[in-house]
Parts: C-alpha cells; sequence; structure tokens
C-alpha cells in the first residue's frame, strides 16, 4: 500500500463506533448516519432476514490495517459496506471476537437500549480468526 494509497484509504474510512453492554457482554456496535440507519430498519423490520457479514483485511505490511465490513441483508437485496481502521479500533474486534455480535445504530439511539439492529455472526472462527489477521498487521 504506497502513501497514496493509505491517505485514500483513511480518508474513507468510518469513525463512528462504541460499544456498550448487553446481558453482562461489550457488544461493538457502528453508529450509521441517522437517514441511512432509519432505511435500514424500515426496510428489514418485521421481515424474516439474515446478514451475511464478511470481513476484508487489508494490510500493507507496515502497522496499517483497515478491515472493510461489508452486511448484505437477505430477502431485501440491500448492503452496506463500512471500512474501519484497525489502528484506531481494536477494541471493536477484540469485542466482536469475544461476543460474535455487532450492532448497528443511530447516532440519537441509546446504544444497547433502544433503535439498535444486532447482528449474530455466523461462525465464531471467522472472528477469531480475522483478530488474529488484524494482530499480525498491527505487530502485536
Amino acid at each position: 500500500m504506497g502513501e497514496r494509497e493509505l491517505e485514500r484509504l483513511l480518508s474513507q474510512r468510518h469513525k463512528d463506533v462504541t460499544m456498550f453492554e448487553y446481558e453482562g457482554r461489550t457488544v461493538p456496535c457502528i453508529i450509521l448516519d441517522e437517514a441511512r440507519f432509519d432505511e435500514i430498519i424500515r426496510t428489514v423490520g418485521g421481515r424474516p432476514v439474515s446478514v451475511e457479514t464478511n470481513l476484508n483485511i487489508l494490510q500493507d505490511g507496515l502497522g496499517h490495517v483497515f478491515v472493510r465490513i461489508t452486511m448484505a441483508f437477505s430477502q431485501v437485496q440491500m448492503e452496506e459496506t463500512v471500512l474501519l481502521y484497525a489502528n484506531e479500533h481494536y477494541d471493536f474486534f477484540e469485542a466482536l471476537k469475544e461476543t460474535s455480535l455487532m450492532a448497528l445504530s443511530s447516532p440519537h439511539s441509546s446504544y444497547g437500549s433502544t433503535n439498535v439492529f444486532m447482528i449474530q455472526m455466523p461462525k465464531r472462527e471467522r472472528t477469531e480468526n480475522a483478530l488474529e489477521t488484524i494482530k499480525k498487521g498491527l505487530g502485536r
């Protein structure tokens, strides 16, 4: 990854993440803008929907690690992609590995209690492997 590519990825990264406690576990949460979150909730609300979640890890061998999270919502032909800079949000991926849960929310929600869309990761091994790859990329 060259300097220009690094700058491009840094400019595209999603910065709004948080974590909250849910049933005694720390759940990582991606905060989407209000309009996009509302669109997702309106589209999937009341439908049996599954979310295929892929973690695509990009690294440069110099300690910069990005994770492109793609969420494909079944039955509604909707997809959401978020690019996180693992250097800034390593704890997000640690929590994801521990819980195999990820949440989506809006900036005006009460995280962990209202207006939260929870996603169960299908295979715990995938989050464990992703965290190991991130660790190696960060040199931890």
